[in-house]
């Protein structure tokens, strides 16, 4: 089984192309990530053929759950198929199926060499349906997109969480501290795992810096604490942008790099930032 290895901001993954939809991925997932006895990864991301687009993604995290969306696993991919040959150079985007819709990538060429990569990441959501969140008839919540402001307490912690999904749930905590005060090893998984979430959550907590700059820290669902997350980053600038804390273009400085996010306040969010190939080579078994 041949398989790239890839990072964006220091989100790492395996990728594999592979017509089969029969394997369990899930389980392939949990072992090619093991990061003792396997390659090593956040995910596995799959490359598959599409009747509706240039390709599709599938993404299993480390424990073997399949996410709905993944931005920095977008653009990865999107490198990998420019970087292969699989899509147009001349076009200048790529269209990819996820689970939580079509994603339009668009590429930037400097001399015919590839210099960055734009996902567009579709609209935020709110709805407690969408997130997924489950509300208890009179809990107080902050009608602004319904979800901006919702009070849990978490081991003894108050949050105020602002919930957004972006295909994905995500739950935010502005902090006031350093986030790398933040004891996110503890409260991290706790949040994920809050019975108000039906298919856990991905957590951020976020210290804003000024109006264009955010820094934060990630605990991913199903992965743990990663060096970065695009969706993540998509979901803090929607939610800083909606409180007033930052403009329409922001960048969210995260422990693996820094990720370009941009948002009009309607429509889709706009992810760019780093996607590097880091390495080759085969796993034994078949895809």
């Amino acid at each position: 089984m041949k398989f790239t290895k890839m990072q964006g901001a220091g989100n790492d993954y395996v990728l594999i192309e592979t017509g089969d939809k029969q394997r369990d991925w899930s389980q392939l997932a949990i072992t090619v990530c093991d990061r003792h006895y396997g390659i090593g990864a956040d995910s596995l991301l799959l490359l598959i053929p599409s009747d509706k687009a240039d390709c599709k993604m599938r993404i299993f995290d480390s424990d073997g759950s399949e996410a709905e969306a993944c931005g920095n696993g977008t653009r990865c991919l999107a490198k990998y198929i420019f970087e292969k040959g699989l899509v147009s150079n001349g076009a200048g985007q790529a269209l990819i199926e996820t689970i939580s819709g079509i994603r339009k990538v668009k590429y930037y060429k400097r001399e015919g060499r590839l210099t960055g990569i734009q996902a567009n990441m579709g609209k935020p959501a709110f709805r407690a349906e969408d997130i997924p969140v489950i509300i208890k008839s009179g809990d107080n919540v902050v009608d602004i997109k319904s979800l901006l402001g919702y009070t849990v307490n978490v081991d003894g912690t108050e949050l105020i969480l602002h919930l957004v999904s972006m295909g994905n749930p995500h739950a935010i905590y502005f902090s006031q501290q350093p986030v790398a005060d933040f004891p996110l090893s503890r409260i991290g998984p706790l949040v994920e795992r809050l019975d108000i979430f039906p298919k856990r959550t991905n957590f951020e907590v976020v210290n804003v810096i000024n109006k264009t700059t955010v820094q934060a820290r990630v605990w991913e669902r199903g992965v743990g604490e990663t060096l970065a997350c695009g969706s993540g980053a998509c979901a803090i600038v929607v939610a800083a942008q909606l409180l007033g804390y930052t403009e329409k273009k922001a960048d969210v400085e995260l422990p693996g790099g820094v990720l370009q996010l941009e948002w009009n306040g309607e429509g889709e969010v706009l992810l760019s930032g780093p996607a590097e190939i880091v390495f080759a080579g085969e796993w034994p078994g078949e895809v």
